[in-house]
C-alpha cells in the first residue's frame, strides 16, 4: 500500500492544491489548524456516483488563475473516492493510525538558557521530547545538554555568579533535580543567606554595644560566624579590626570608671580578635597608668581614713587594693599601720607627742604611747612581803594601744588648769593638807596647804610633780584638758598602771627583784639623807636617789616603755573602785567601777616608799576627796 501522503498529494495537486505538501499536512496536523480546518467544514449532500462509473484516465490541475468552487472541490474528492472505492489496491483510503500525542503548549517547561544556540537547542529537545517522550536519542541529546549546562552552573557558582547559576540550575532542576550541582547550588544560596544573616546581625549588635557579650549574640560572634562561612569576607575582616578598635576604646573607659578588670578583658578579647600589638601596647600603657593613679589615689585614702579614724573605712580600701593586685610587702604596710592606728591612734608604740590647747596657745603634758600586750597582774603566792589583796593573781590582755603622761602632771601644768578655770581643789575647800614634818619625821594634817606647796608646806617648784591633790581634783584636771585638747583624756586604769609600770617585767619591781642597780626611781634609799639629817628606817640597801622628798618630775631614768616616775616620786590615782582582791577582776585592763564606790585605788612607790611599798603589785586605796604630800597623778588619753 502507498503511503497516504502520496495520495493526498495527487489529490491535491489535481485540483488545484499542488503547493501543499506532505511536511506541510503533518506540520498542520501537530498544531491543529490542519483539523480545525476539516472540523470547520459543514458536510454537504454528496453527489452519488454510480458504482460503475470508469475512473478518470489522469488527473487534470486547475489553472492557478481560476479559483474552484467550494463544492466541486467536495465533488472532486468524492470522485476520488469513487476511484479509490472500485477495489484498486494501489490507492486505498484505508489511511493507519498516526500515534501522534495531543499535548497542549502550556504543559510545555517554561525554561530557558542564557546561551541564544544551547537555548534553541533546549526549546527543540523540549518540544521533541513532547512527541516522544520516551526516544533515547532525544534523551540523550538532552543529557549531554544538562552536563554542559552542569558545568557552566559550577563555574558560575564558584565565581559568585548567582543570578546566573540560578538560571542554569533551574534548567538542570527541570529535567534532573537530583544532578548534585541543584545542590551544591541550595547550599551557596542557604551559605550566602546566612552570611549576609550574620553581617547584618553583627552590625545591629555593634550599634547596640554588644561587642563581646552576651554569649553567641555579640558582634564578635556574628563576624566570627560570617568568617566561617566566608572565610575572606571583607566586610566580616573590616568589622572585626572596628571591632578590635572599639574594645580597645572601651577598655579605656572602663579603666576611667575603676573596673580595671572588665578593661582588661576587652584588651584580652581585642587582642584575640585582630593583630594590632601597637595599638593593644597603648591601650595596656593607658589602663595600667590609670590603674596606678587609683592605686595611689587608693592607697592616700587609706592613710588618710587612718589619720581621721576611720579604721573600717580603712579597711574597705586595702581590701581594694589587695582586689587590684597591689604589692603585698605595700600592703602589708598598710595592714601594719592600720592595725597600729585601731591599737595607738595613728601612733606607734614608745612615740611621745604632744596636744595642742589652742585656747591658752600651750602644749598638753607629754604624751607616751604604750604598746598593746599583755601581762600577768598581782602579785605571785610566794613574793616576798606580798599582800592578800594582790590576788588572785590573773592575766590581763589590753589589746589597744593607749597613752600615758610621761611624768606625773606637774605643778605648772596643773597652775594652767586653776588660771584657766578658777576652780577650787579639795585642800583649798578643807583649808588644809597632810604634809612632811622634817623635825619629827612625821607626817600631819597642816593648814593652808594647798596644790601650790611642797612636801612640807613650802611653795613648790613649777617642775614638781603636783601633789596634795584629790581624785576628783585631778578628774577636774583632765576633763578640762579633753575639752581643750579635744581628745579623750582620763585617769589610767589601775590594770593600765601596772602593766605599764612593769613595762614587760614580772618581778617585784619593773627594774628586777633587789635594789636598784643605779638611781633609777626616787625610793627609800639606806644612802638618802633629810634636810635634818635623818635617815630612812627601812630602805633599800645601798641605794641612794639624792632626794628627800619629791624630785622634779623627769630627774631619773625612764623605765623601758619610756616613762618616768612610776615606781617612784609620788603614788598616783587611778580609775578604778577599791576591791579587796581581783576576783572577778576585767581581764581587758579597763577600769573596775562600781557605781557610788567610796575608795579609789593608788598605786607607785613614793619617795618614802619602803621597798616593800614599792613593788609594782603594791596597792592602797583613799577616798576620792582626801589630800597627801605622797599623792599626785598622771594622765592617760585613749588613742
Amino acid at each position: 500500500m502507498k503511503k497516504i501522503s502520496v495520495l493526498i498529494s495527487l489529490a491535491l495537486m489535481a485540483w488545484g492544491w499542488g503547493g501543499f505538501s506532505p511536511a506541510a499536512l503533518a506540520d498542520e496536523w501537530v498544531s491543529g489548524d490542519f483539523t480545525a480546518q476539516v472540523e470547520e467544514q459543514e458536510p454537504d449532500p454528496v453527489e452519488t456516483v454510480p458504482e460503475e462509473a470508469s475512473e478518470p484516465s489522469e488527473l487534470e490541475p486547475a489553472e492557478a488563475s481560476e479559483e474552484v468552487p467550494a463544492s466541486e472541490r467536495r465533488r472532486a474528492v468524492r470522485r476520488l473516492g469513487d476511484v479509490v472505492s472500485e477495489g484498486s489496491e494501489d490507492f486505498s483510503m484505508d489511511i493507519p493510525s498516526m500515534d501522534l500525542p495531543q499535548v497542549a503548549a502550556g504543559d510545555l517547561p517554561e525554561v530557558s538558557l542564557p546561551n541564544a544556540e544551547q537555548d534553541a537547542q533546549l526549546q527543540t529537545l523540549i518540544r521533541q521530547r513532547a512527541f516522544n517522550p520516551d526516544n533515547p536519542e532525544i534523551e540523550a541529546e538532552l543529557a549531554s545538554l544538562l552536563s554542559d549546562v552542569d558545568t557552566q552552573a559550577r563555574q558560575a557558582i564558584a565565581a559568585g555568579n548567582m543570578g546566573l547559576a540560578n538560571q542554569l540550575v533551574s534548567v538542570i532542576n527541570e529535567f534532573e533535580p537530583d544532578r548534585e550541582v541543584v545542590g551544591i547550588y541550595n547550599a551557596e544560596v542557604n551559605r550566602q543567606s546566612s552570611l549576609a544573616q550574620s553581617l547584618s546581625q553583627a552590625a545591629a549588635a555593634m550599634d547596640a554595644g554588644r561587642l563581646v557579650s552576651p554569649p553567641g549574640q555579640s558582634a564578635r560572634d556574628f563576624y566570627q560566624q560570617a568568617l566561617e562561612l566566608d572565610p575572606g569576607n571583607s566586610v566580616a575582616a573590616d568589622g572585626l579590626v572596628a571591632l578590635h578598635d572599639a574594645l580597645l576604646a572601651q577598655a579605656v573607659v572602663e579603666a576611667q570608671e575603676l573596673d580595671f578588670d572588665t578593661a582588661s578583658e576587652l584588651i584580652e578579647s581585642a587582642e584575640s580578635i585582630h593583630d594590632a600589638p601597637d595599638a593593644v601596647a597603648q591601650t595596656r600603657e593607658t589602663v595600667s597608668n590609670l590603674m596606678a593613679e587609683h592605686l595611689d589615689a587608693l592607697r592616700d585614702g587609706v592613710l588618710s581614713a587612718i589619720e581621721e579614724g576611720e579604721y573600717d573605712q580603712a579597711d574597705e580600701l586595702i581590701t581594694q587594693l589587695v582586689a587590684m593586685g597591689y604589692p603585698s610587702a605595700q600592703v602589708d604596710r598598710l595592714r601594719n599601720t592600720l592595725e597600729d592606728a585601731r591599737i595607738y591612734g595613728g601612733f606607734e608604740p614608745g612615740q611621745e607627742f604632744f596636744d595642742r590647747m589652742p585656747r591658752i596657745n600651750r602644749d598638753g603634758p607629754a604624751m607616751v604611747v604604750i604598746p598593746a600586750g599583755s601581762f600577768m597582774m598581782g602579785s605571785p603566792d610566794g613574793e616576798a612581803d606580798r599582800a592578800n589583796n594582790e590576788g588572785p593573781r590573773h592575766r590581763v590582755t589590753i589589746e589597744r594601744g593607749f597613752a600615758l603622761s610621761r611624768t606625773e602632771i606637774t605643778v605648772g601644768q596643773f597652775a594652767e588648769f586653776i588660771n584657766a578655770t578658777g576652780y577650787r581643789t579639795e585642800a583649798e575647800a578643807s583649808g588644809g593638807s597632810r604634809v612632811y614634818e622634817a623635825r619629827s619625821g612625821r607626817m600631819d594634817r597642816q593648814d593652808g596647804v594647798t596644790w601650790r606647796d611642797d612636801y612640807m608646806g613650802e611653795p613648790a617648784q613649777p617642775d614638781l610633780p603636783v601633789i596634795h591633790v584629790s581624785w576628783n581634783d585631778a578628774v577636774a584636771y583632765i576633763e578640762w584638758l579633753s575639752e581643750n585638747t579635744g581628745r579623750s583624756y582620763r585617769l589610767p586604769s589601775e590594770a593600765e598602771f601596772e602593766y605599764a609600770l612593769r613595762a614587760g617585767s614580772q618581778d617585784r619591781f619593773w627594774w628586777g627583784n633587789d635594789s636598784p642597780p643605779r638611781p633609777l626611781e626616787n625610793l627609800t634609799g639606806d644612802g638618802d639623807v633629810s634636810p635634818t639629817n635623818a635617815r630612812w628606817r627601812v630602805a633599800f640597801r645601798r641605794y641612794t636617789d639624792g632626794f628627800w622628798g619629791p624630785a622634779p618630775v623627769g630627774s631619773l631614768e625612764a623605765n623601758p616603755f619610756g616613762l618616768y616616775d612610776m615606781g617612784g616620786n609620788v603614788m598616783e590615782w587611778t580609775e578604778d573602785c577599791w576591791h579587796d582582791s581581783y576576783v572577778r577582776a576585767p581581764a581587758d585592763g579597763s577600769a573596775w567601777i562600781n557605781p557610788g564606790c567610796d575608795r579609789r585605788v593608788i598605786r607607785g612607790g613614793s619617795w618614802s616608799s619602803t621597798p616593800a611599798m614599792s613593788r609594782s603589785a603594791f596597792r592602797l586605796s583613799s577616798t576620792p576627796d582626801s589630800t597627801d604630800m605622797r599623792v599626785g597623778f598622771r594622765v592617760a588619753r585613749d588613742l
